[in-house]
């Protein structure tokens, strides 16, 4: 399996750092800092809208889980990987 998992995150969102900690260890994390440009350009392709979102694609690149404006657990975010 060959899943990442997207963070989407902002400086001034007070969940965002309970999101980055929960996929702190995992390698097959992306943060995603909507405060850049490129950070805003995967969230528009993902069509996030608010923060922390995280998402769970797979190899191809689609969709498989998704959690927007909540933080799940980090087992949560494991059964996925």
């Amino acid at each position: 399996m060959a899943e990442v998992v997207k963070v989407f995150w902002k400086t001034d969102c007070p969940k965002c750092p309970a999101a980055k900690a929960a996929v702190a260890d995992s390698q097959k994390a992306e943060l995603f800092n909507l405060d850049d440009v490129d950070g805003l350009a995967e969230a528009a392709f993902y069509g996030v809208m608010s923060t922390p979102s995280i998402i769970v694609t797979n190899e191809s690149g689609n969709e498989v889980i998704s959690w927007r404006g909540e933080v799940p657990s980090r087992q949560e975010i494991e059964k996925w990987l």
